[in-house]
């Protein structure tokens, strides 16, 4: 499905409307792409109520018009830097103030930036962009699915072949290879993997430890299919497990099963990570639960949506979130739980598969 780029502007226009936004200068490369499909990495745009300029240099006038032929483009001279060249542009457009993503420049660009156009008042204006990715197309979705689909089947592909010998980077590195051998353009992130005790490094690097050297493995994968990513972790019980592990295991994949049963439009962000977190408090491992137990992906792992503590947001169709509660049992053992979920105008609906009940996932 071909994403509907002008619509996605439209709805900006429409924002800056509602927020009373005279402009904004968007320096956030993903969200460039996600209004209009350039994917180069050097190329602002700007946005004045219902128009964009895309911002860049001779190195994109070729991609520019494959991805998106959009008009008015202004081509930076080679000689001069992204920031002077924005400034020496803005400069012609006999501008009050401009709203600046500022998230994504340094101070140093901005005061740059401020120091060249002195007559303009520049303004900080984040967020705007990010609020409406949070709910996804249908175009979005359907990468978004590409992506789980492929990291499923690369793990599927590596988990039949583990062998004790194999290290943690070894499995890292098998799980990037398989999902670049079925079409995803790369890791959505870097790879966790941790075997035993280093399983309760909730964001542990693999290491040479091997994976007889305990009883099981956490594994937190991802692809990326083109533009879009998925994100998903799951534990492989390797050898004979400790009643222990078993336990943790079996409280977190409830915490986890009653957090998405209760996903749903509505449903503040908050409660749905309250449910999580009362189930694990009352095992006893509330304070094992270190993290928030989810958060938004699409362009980027980490977007702005958070089911979280303090998040007093409700949940809207078309978000997708993960739900991933973890206990982390610092020189012992670590368990988390991943799949990726999508909020439906009826409930929810988990794009991933693969399995995780206790008796599944015995290699």
């Amino acid at each position: 499905m071909i994403p509907d780029f002008s619509r996605r502007r439209e709805r900006l226009f429409r924002e800056l409307k509602d927020r009373k936004l005279p402009n904004l200068l968007v320096t956030c490369p993903h969200n460039v792409t996600y209004l209009t499909g350039f994917t180069g990495e050097d190329g602002y745009l700007f946005a004045n109520k219902d128009k964009v300029t895309i911002l860049s240099d001779a190195r994109y006038e070729e991609q520019l018009l494959q991805e998106c032929p959009l008009d008015p483009v202004f081509i930076r001279d080679a000689t001069i830097t992204m920031i002077d060249a924005t400034a020496k542009w803005l400069a012609t457009q006999k501008l009050q103030n401009v709203c600046v993503e500022s998230q994504t420049i340094t101070l140093a660009q901005w005061e740059k930036l401020r120091g060249q156009i002195e007559n303009i008042r520049l303004e900080s204006c984040g967020g705007v962009i990010e609020r409406l990715r949070e709910r996804k197309d249908a175009s979005e979705i359907e990468a978004i699915e590409r992506a789980v689909s492929i990291a499923e089947r690369s793990f599927v592909s590596v988990r039949a072949m583990l062998t004790g010998d194999m290290s943690e980077k070894t499995v890292a590195d098998q799980l990037e290879y398989s999902i670049r051998k079925l079409g995803g353009t790369g890791s959505a992130f870097k790879s966790i993997v941790g075997v035993g005790s280093r399983a309760a490094l909730p964001h542990g690097r693999p290491s040479a430890k091997r994976m007889d050297d305990d009883a099981f493995v956490l594994i937190d994968w991802g692809a990326k299919e083109d533009l879009y990513l998925s994100d998903m972790t799951r534990v492989i019980i390797t050898g004979k497990p400790t009643s222990k592990l078993q336990k943790v295991y079996q409280t977190v994949l409830s915490a986890q099963e009653a957090a998405i049963r209760a996903i749903r439009p509505g449903i503040l962000m908050s409660e749905v990570d309250a449910i999580a977190r009362g189930i694990i408090e009352k095992a006893g491992f509330g304070k094992r639960f270190t993290h928030s137990l989810g958060h938004s992906f699409g362009l980027q792992i980490h977007e702005s949506v958070r089911l979280a503590k303090g998040q007093e947001r409700p949940l809207e169709a078309d978000m997708v979130v993960t739900v991933e509660p973890g206990i982390y049992i610092p020189g012992i053992l670590g368990v988390r739980i991943e799949d990726d979920v999508l909020v439906t105008k009826s409930g929810n609906r988990v794009l991933t598969s693969l399995p995780k009940q206790w008796d599944e996932i015995q290699r």
